[in-house]
């Protein structure tokens, strides 16, 4: 098989249960949503420079870079053909450990049951995205506590929503669960504050380290 890929780069994971440890990351074309602060639209388009590459060449990039955390990301990495077979390859590289960032709204079931499972970082697509309608919350039967389901948040209303999705599937305990600020769209307080009125216990309110410590918009990072 021939992936569809527009960058491989070795960085830090700027979010979820590996935030601040290092991984090579692969990111692959095309999406299916198109949310409204989405950072990376620009591997979605029609015209995309992309590379093609092999299951053979990414494992061997992913060997060779001496990274034992690998991050598929996009783009949205599940609607590519045959990507089963590239995470069955990736995983039988000894000592790795594979996470897929994923948008929420394709069915990760028959990636649950791989030799090597993978850690699935779901988003949950909330109001301020646009892109709500789309998500598949039938996806949360399969949670592990390695997983995460991410709320990107641009304003309170998307606070509120991400409160109702917690309580309603019962996430709190089962799964790790982030809330990211929509960069430059809501501060960060008044997460934090709204963590503290609702009381909300196992939730971790992060910020995309990456956006720190280089430009907001740098690639390859």
């Amino acid at each position: 098989m021939e992936y569809k890929v527009v960058e491989t780069f070795i960085s830090i994971n700027g979010e979820g249960q590996r935030a601040g440890e290092l991984a090579v990351f692969i990111r692959f074309a095309g999406c299916n949503l198109n949310c409204s602060y989405c950072d990376t639209a620009w591997a979605n388009q029609r015209d995309t420079v992309f590379q093609s590459m092999s299951e053979a060449a990414i494992v061997d990039y992913i060997r060779t870079s001496g990274v034992t955390n690998v991050t598929l990301t996009g783009g949205e990495p599940l609607l590519q053909p045959g990507i089963e077979l590239l995470l069955e390859c990736i995983g039988a590289l000894p000592g790795i450990q594979i996470e897929i960032e994923t948008n929420g709204s394709v069915d990760i079931g028959s990636f649950t049951s791989l030799r090597v499972r993978p850690a699935f970082t779901l988003d949950y697509k909330l109001p301020g995205s646009g892109m709500e309608t789309d998500m598949r919350t039938e996806n949360y039967q399969y949670l592990e506590p390695k997983d995460t389901v991410k709320f990107v948040i641009s304003d309170w209303q998307d606070l509120e929503r991400a409160g109702q999705i917690i309580e309603k599937y019962g996430l709190q305990g089962r799964c790790g669960i982030y809330f990211s600020p929509v960069f430059g769209r809501i501060e960060p307080a008044e997460i934090v504050r709204y963590m503290m009125e609702q009381k909300l216990n196992q939730v971790h309110m992060q910020l995309q380290l990456h956006k720190f410590i280089w430009a907001p918009d740098q690639r390859g990072v």
